[in-house]
């Protein structure tokens, strides 16, 4: 019988995620896949997998889990409280499941959506290619408690704890936004000024898009309506009240409303991350510098293999350290002196 992950409790927003369909796009569906890219790349690289697999990814609220045989996970995205049998596990790791281990995690403590990639993957039959829940196309499900999850195998189960230190991109900040088809609709005067606010991320927002909110004048075009256009993850939209948002990996496939421009990819995780209150601003790029700032996610996962390190436990954080074997033998401590004496 394969390995199975088990939940005992889950959030509103678990699911299956990895890196989503790509190609699908003439066929209605976007490519979907986590809201945040960048964290399943983190947990290939702290796992020294080849290339990201499937995890849960879980917005805002967590889960508690278990396995029926020694697995591997890493914990990536946004920060959440995370025990282990009751003892805090910390963040940016990975960590060793055996049967009977609880892992629970609860409410994140800063970003929206956490990851818990299991080193095998889970390995739900795939759909259109990947395994990723598409709530908007009707792929999958959130998952509930009891649900049991089948995993792939862990390649290097032996493999000592890792740790990565992560950029920060849980707080808001500044978004890189390069040109699009429809940004002259809006003029020189309304583009200064988007570029100069700063915006508030709205509670209004979920895996299609988030809404970002300020105190002035609405964002407007001259042009009173368009005809539907291809959009993708990264499009900042502007509603018919002028309102901008900022689609995310599940948006739509067609749009009709006028687009000031699109956040690069590189930044989309931080728009990901935005918990509702989170303050972003908008700079701007031509075409050429977003180019030039382009970096495939081979690289990026190559990149991160190199700042993993091992993990150090600090001893007053292990509760069991006395039952671990510290000396492995003894001397008297005087035999380099009976040596030194031709004895």
């Amino acid at each position: 019988m394969s390995a199975r992950l088990t939940l005992h409790s889950a959030g509103a927003g678990v699911t299956v995620q990895d890196m989503g369909r790509p190609g699908v796009l003439a066929q209605g569906l976007s490519r979907g896949g986590a809201a945040d890219r960048l964290a399943l790349i983190e947990a290939a690289a702290l796992l020294s997998l080849p290339a990201p697999v499937a995890g849960l990814e879980m917005a805002l609220m967590g889960t508690e889990v278990s396995v029926t045989a020694p697995r591997r996970i890493a914990l990536t995205g946004a920060v959440m409280q995370a025990s282990l049998n009751g003892t805090p596990v910390p963040w940016n790791t990975t960590l060793l499941l055996t049967p009977g281990d609880r892992l629970r995690i609860g409410a994140v403590k800063a970003g929206v959506y956490g990851y818990l990639t299991p080193a095998g993957g889970i390995a739900t039959a795939p759909v259109m290619g990947a395994r990723a829940t598409h709530l908007t196309a009707g792929i999958g499900s959130p998952l509930t408690a009891g649900d049991s999850l089948p995993l792939g195998e862990d390649p290097a189960p032996d493999t000592p704890p890792m740790v990565l230190k992560p950029g920060d991109r849980l707080t808001g900040g500044t978004l890189r936004i390069m040109p699009g088809p429809q940004t002259g609709l809006f003029d020189a005067a309304t583009r200064d000024r988007f570029h100069a606010t700063a915006f508030t991320r709205a509670p209004t927002g979920n895996r299609q898009g988030v809404r970002l909110d300020q105190p002035g004048a609405a964002f407007a075009t001259a042009v009173g309506s368009l005809a539907s256009d291809i959009i993708q993850a990264g499009d900042v939209q502007m509603t018919g009240d002028g309102v901008p948002y900022v689609l995310l990996s599940e948006c739509q496939t067609m749009g009709g409303y006028p687009r000031i421009g699109t956040v690069i990819p590189a930044d989309l995780p931080r728009v990901a991350q935005a918990a509702p209150g989170t303050e972003l601003r908008f700079s701007p790029l031509t075409v050429e510098e977003a180019d030039a700032l382009w970096t495939d996610e081979a690289a990026q996962l190559k990149a991160l293999r190199k700042a993993i390190t091992p993990l150090r436990r600090d001893p007053h954080d292990i509760p069991d350290l006395l039952s671990y074997q510290l000396i492995s033998g003894m001397i008297r401590g005087d035999e380099h002196d009976e040596k030194d004496q031709g004895r």
